[in-house]
């Protein structure tokens, strides 16, 4: 007993001081910490009118205590419409608009279920006296909405739908009393597309709530994202009412957690579940950039917002121009401006450290403005949300609805009505779902849903700042513009608000740099992929590329495959080492054939001449001259004349020599072969007949070269593929069927020629040169046959080169195996080269001379 009595006595001073500091009306303990965070709670606007000028003063029933300043911002909304209408003289002259406010029903019918006093939830169940009201005004949850629909129905009274856009909420049949002001999502996925694409994220995540919503924009992401080569990392489909709902939340988690995607799309309603997965993570760091709507940009129970992230959020929140009077009206609230009742006393009385007086309970005194900024504007800071846009659109629909239908029906206005102005519901209904107005900031408000525009969306950056965080708006999106101009994002504005020097990838492979193609990875998504140089001729000038480029033809690709260069005109030249080397080559042959020449003319009366036919032999001296000078033709820029000149000049010229070794070598056989010649033998050996071989096949060659040169001639061409970063010009043979024709002829002759000088190479004389002859024949035939597949193995210069080595080598052939050992004798051994050892064959040799 003396125990209670000292706890008495020791608690009474702290009673006795409470009930001094606090009214015994307020008497609970203060809670500032709001349990629900920044959650949206459903609120129903009863409208009514009233004849005259009245205020707002009925601030009906007891608000909950834990209505959060987003319920605020749309009470205070809806007032300040109402205000800016009801001053209005050109609307609604001489009618008030009012409102009855109710908040908060989906949690009371969870309580306590439905309330027997049908008259305070579901308006129109009214008795004699009591108010009957035009419409209501349900939102920003669309729970409510969807649960007491019907009662409104059954009452007969029209519902504004002020929430976001729901397309079940549309449909006649189930819902035909309400109508939905916001306008619908049909360009979102667009939109978000288009910032991805702008900041080059093409590998992301996408979260979404398991609804009817969620997957048909799922879908139409889907779609858009193929169209512009944006990969999905994992899709998350947040189940409602699953029963291992926490087991669940875990994988969610470790999707997000474990995959590379760094950006990630959160698109739910307000009542799904997808808030709860993140309000169950919140001690999580993602370190993610999240992209949504604005209806996760809410702050939760620590005062963070719900997608919380070091790199910030970007929201898309539909277009709301700022709108005049009201940043200075809603810093001028107050409780006692706008209630005659306790509970909105009672709100700031708790969140804002106000005191009262002791004799009345609606009196506050020494309110923080610190708090009330922090938690009033934290948000949204002056600017409306989309719900208390659409909000102040709907009480302004319904308002030049009820204009318009009283100008057309004037009769309606009861005579002695009083105060009380009652009105027919329906109505107005069907007047409102047509209704067009400019509201006070100039934007166009059409109610008619067939007709309304793409929606414009502003695009905004939130990151968390301690509660009061930083929303700064980036861009904007507008579906009115061509593609290419939908989209602006102001990157000064970003750099300012993230301060990202550079914008944080999100990209499933990097991307391939200039010099290299993607290769796509087998079995994965287009956006994952392998960088693999460019092959040759080819470039990739830009990242990211598909495909390497083709270099055009006259153009070759540098080393790093970045860049076309242009390629080097190039031919066989005389400035070149090569072609000065093989100019020099033949122009010291020729001169030595000259000499050769000048020899056999000074000693043309010795027997060394005069046995070999002195005739054929300066015929194949001075044609192996022009076959040395053969090669100038070759060397130089070609052109039409130089090209025809090469294949004629060298076909006849050589013609001529082999033609003239085969006059030789049959002269010397039938020389030799014929012992006891009769008269016709004789008279063919003396009247010089084989000397007409020459002339005989060298008319067969021209024919040749006429028939070739008229149907196909060779003609100047490009080579753009011999050499690298080069084109060779060239002389095209043109008919490669005439050109081997003509080496076959010739490789003929020489053929015939050697199988003569074969037959007589053992014949016993000073003079006799068959041997010479045959081996000189063989290595005229050796050379050319050797010519023709190095000839088709070789490009470029090389080709030109072989030909030009082949006729210097056959030419030097013919000279050194046939003129050669007479030279030596002419001029080394003079003893042999005299008639005083001439035997028994000076009456043959008389003969063939």
């Amino acid at each position: 007993m003396l125990s209670l009595i000292f706890v008495f006595l020791v608690l009474k001073p702290a009673l006795i001081l409470c009930s001094l500091t606090d009214p015994v009306c307020f008497f609970r303990i203060k809670d500032k910490e709001n349990l629900e965070g920044d959650k949206d709670i459903d609120c129903s606007f009863f409208i009514y009118t009233e004849n005259g000028s009245m205020k707002n003063d009925y601030f009906s029933g007891n608000l909950d205590k834990q209505m959060t300043s987003k319920n605020v911002h749309l009470i205070f909304s809806l007032y300040f419409a109402m205000e800016e209408i009801n001053r209005n003289p050109h609307i609604l002259p001489n009618i008030s608009l009012l409102a009855n406010i109710k908040c908060n029903l989906m949690e009371k019918k969870k309580k306590y279920g439905l309330s027997p006093k049908r008259s305070e939830n579901f308006p129109n169940y009214y008795c004699k006296n009591q108010r009957k009201y035009l419409i209501v005004l349900t939102g920003p949850t669309w729970g409510g909405t969807a649960t007491f629909g019907p009662f409104q129905y059954m009452s007969r009274t029209p519902e504004l739908y002020y929430g976001y856009f729901q397309p079940f909420l549309n449909v006649h049949e189930q819902f035909p009393h309400l109508y939905q002001i916001s306008p619908t999502d049909t360009s979102l996925p667009l939109a978000m597309v288009s910032l991805l694409v702008h900041f080059r994220w093409n590998w992301v995540g996408v979260i979404i709530s398991d609804e009817d919503r969620g997957i048909h924009f799922l879908s139409e992401l889907r779609e858009e994202m193929q169209r512009n080569i944006v990969c999905l990392a994992f899709v998350s489909i947040i189940i409602h009412g699953n029963l291992s709902f926490l087991k669940m939340a875990e994988k969610y988690f470790n999707q997000i957690m474990m995959s590379s995607a760094r950006v990630v799309i959160v698109y739910g309603d307000k009542d799904s579940t997808v808030q709860l997965n993140f309000i169950l993570r919140k001690s999580v760091t993602f370190n993610r950039i999240w992209v949504s709507m604005s209806q996760f940009d809410r702050i939760t129970i620590k005062g963070e917002f719900l997608l919380n992230s070091p790199h910030g959020t970007l929201i898309y929140s539909h277009h709301i121009s700022e709108i005049s009077g009201f940043k200075q009206f809603i810093q001028r609230v107050h409780p006692s401006n706008y209630s005659n009742e306790i509970s909105l006393v009672r709100l700031w009385w708790i969140y804002f450290n106000c005191s009262l007086s002791s004799s009345n309970c609606k009196k506050l005194k020494n309110c923080s403005t610190t708090n009330i900024f922090k938690w009033l504007f934290a948000p949204f800071g002056m600017s409306m949300s989309d719900s208390s846009y659409n909000l102040y659109n709907a009480v302004y629909a319904v308002a030049h609805s009820l204009h318009e239908m009283l100008l057309k029906q004037v009769d309606i206005w009861p005579e002695n009505a009083g105060n009380r102005l009652e009105l027919d519901s329906w109505k107005i209904f069907s007047y409102l779902k047509n209704i067009k107005f400019v509201n006070t900031p100039g934007d166009l408000v059409n109610m008619n849903q067939k007709t309304k525009q793409d929606t414009e969306y502003d695009i905004f950056y939130i990151t968390d700042f301690k509660y009061f965080g930083i929303k700064m708006t980036i861009g904007k999106f507008s579906g009115h513009f061509q593609s290419n101009q939908q989209l602006y994002i102001s990157d000064e504005m970003i750099e300012w608000a993230t301060d990202f020097r550079q914008i944080p990838p999100s990209v499933c492979s990097r991307p391939c740099s200039l010099g290299h193609r993607k290769s796509p990875q087998e079995g994965k998504a287009i956006c994952c992929f392998d960088c693999n140089p460019c092959p040759e001729n080819k470039i990739s000038n830009m990242t990211n590329m598909d495909d390497c480029v083709k270099c055009p033809d006259d153009q070759y690709s540098n080393a790093k495959r970045t860049h076309c260069l242009k390629k080097v005109l190039t031919f066989l030249a005389y400035e070149d080492p090569l072609g000065m080397c093989l100019a020099g080559l033949a122009l010291c042959f020729s001169s030595l054939t000259a000499a050769v020449l000048a020899i056999f003319l000074k000693h043309q009366d010795t027997p060394t001449i005069k046995a070999n036919n002195r005739v054929l032999s300066y015929v194949l001296l001075i044609s192996l001259i022009f076959c040395f000078l053969c090669p100038l033709l070759y060397i130089g820029h070609p052109n039409m004349a130089t090209c025809i000149l090469q294949q004629t000049a060298f076909a006849i010229v050589f013609t001529v020599a082999a033609s003239s070794v085969l006059a030789k070598t049959i002269t010397v056989v039938l020389a030799f072969k014929v012992t006891v010649p009769d008269r016709r033998m004789r008279w063919f050996l003396t009247s010089g007949a084989p000397n007409f071989i020459i002339p005989i096949c060298t008319v067969i060659q021209l024919i040749i070269c006429g028939i070739w040169m008229g149907t196909s001639p060779p003609f100047v061409d490009e080579d753009v593929h011999a050499k690298h970063g080069h084109i060779l010009i060239v002389c095209n043979k043109g008919s490669v069927i005439a050109f081997h024709c003509v080496l076959g002829y010739l490789v003929s002759l020489a053929l015939a020629s050697f199988t003569v000088a074969f037959l007589a190479r053992n014949l016993p004389d000073t003079f006799n040169e068959a041997k010479f002859l045959t081996f000189s024949m063989l290595v005229f035939c050796s050379v050319w046959i050797t010519f023709l597949p190095v000839y088709q193995s070789t490009k470029g210069k090389a080709t030109v080169t072989v030909e030009i080595f082949c006729i210097l080598a056959s030419s030097a052939g013919l000279l050194f195996c046939i003129f050669a050992p007479k030279c030596y004798i002419i001029l080394f051994k003079p003893q042999k080269n005299s008639f005083h050892k001439i035997t028994k064959t000076h009456s043959k040799l008389a003969i063939i001379h």
